[in-house]
């Protein structure tokens, strides 16, 4: 029998990956983000980020440009930490130098590791076919392949679940998610999938790509019918503190979706942001909002935890 491996994840999405695997038990270090399942909070944080998280979105926005055209991370790595939970593997991504330690942050602190030589598990999610891809890398690099393909059958069977539920529903709206308040981001990468999955038309984005910015122009050019406010690493209660700054545009009042009451706040930083096994979660909760709100009707058991109507806050 191999002997049990010690994981450091320094990445939300990855730790809920092992988790759902079947190696939380193995977990010895985690991120500072990291708080799902929410017994990993236990764990010792391997990492702490450089930049006031608590500030303005527009204030945040600031200090990760500053960070970045420094040539400074937006995290630091705690190794003093890693050489004293002598890991085993430590998982990382490839994918954003901002959303969470990078990979480039994890060679680093690796090569000043004395005791331990980990091996290096780098997710790269851009798309959901990514993110099942990082599932099996995962499940192999721990030495049970057959996990990750029963985890990605089980993801797949329920992302099918929500598709074949809205199938054949009026209409298709337009869907806008804001992925970032002060500047504009729209949500890019797999969300757009997971809008069409429930029965949306994702506009101002492309699947697979980064998230872009854009402007009050083309938001207003773009009208959607829907608009989901999704901010990475922002919960409910840190999105409404924050939508004062749409409020304060003039341009706000002249979106279609704004008029007709289909504005809806979502809990970016637990579902949308991290490109896990929650991101059939993530499709459930976009099929909820875009299809029958506000009837209370069976099934929908994310509203008030997952995403809440404007009118609501």
């Amino acid at each position: 029998m191999s002997s049990p491996h010690r994981i450091v994840s320094l990445i939300a999405s990855g730790t809920e990956i092992v988790a759902a695997l079947g190696f939380g038990d193995e977990l010895v270090g985690r991120s500072h983000e990291c708080d799902f399942p929410t017994w990993v909070e236990r764990l010792p944080p391997c990492s702490e980020p450089r930049i006031d998280i608590h500030a303005s979105s527009g204030e945040i926005d600031r200090q990760v440009r500053a960070t970045v055209t420094d040539a400074i991370s937006v995290y630091r790595v705690f190794t003093d930490e890693l050489n004293r939970l002598q890991p085993t593997h430590i998982v990382t991504q490839s994918q954003c130098e901002v959303c969470a330690v990078s990979l480039k942050d994890v060679r680093q602190a690796v090569c000043e590791l004395v005791g331990s030589q980990p091996e290096i598990i780098a997710l790269e999610p851009m798309d959901l076919k990514d993110i099942w891809n990082d599932i099996q890398m995962t499940a192999a690099a721990l030495d049970a392949p057959e996990r990750g393909t029963a985890l990605v059958a089980d993801c797949l069977a329920r992302l099918e679940h929500v598709r074949s539920s809205v199938a054949g529903r009026p209409g298709t709206p337009t869907v806008v998610c804001l992925e970032w308040l002060e500047p504009l981001m729209s949500a890019g990468n797999w969300v757009p999938e997971l809008v069409e999955l429930a029965g949306g038309e994702p506009v101002l984005c492309e699947a697979g790509k980064h998230s872009p910015y854009f402007t009050w122009k083309d938001l207003v050019a773009a009208d959607p019918g829907v608009i989901a406010i999704m901010p990475c690493g922002f919960d409910i209660p840190r999105t409404i503190s924050e939508l004062g700054v749409l409020f304060d545009r003039p341009e706000w009042y002249e979106l279609r979706a704004v008029r007709q009451g289909r504005v809806y706040i979502t809990d970016g930083n637990q579902y949308f942001n991290r490109p896990g096994p929650r991101v059939v979660e993530s499709a459930e909760i976009l099929a909820e909002l875009l299809h029958d709100p506000g009837r209370n009707l069976p099934g929908t058991r994310h509203h008030k935890t997952g995403w809440l109507r404007l009118e609501e806050c």
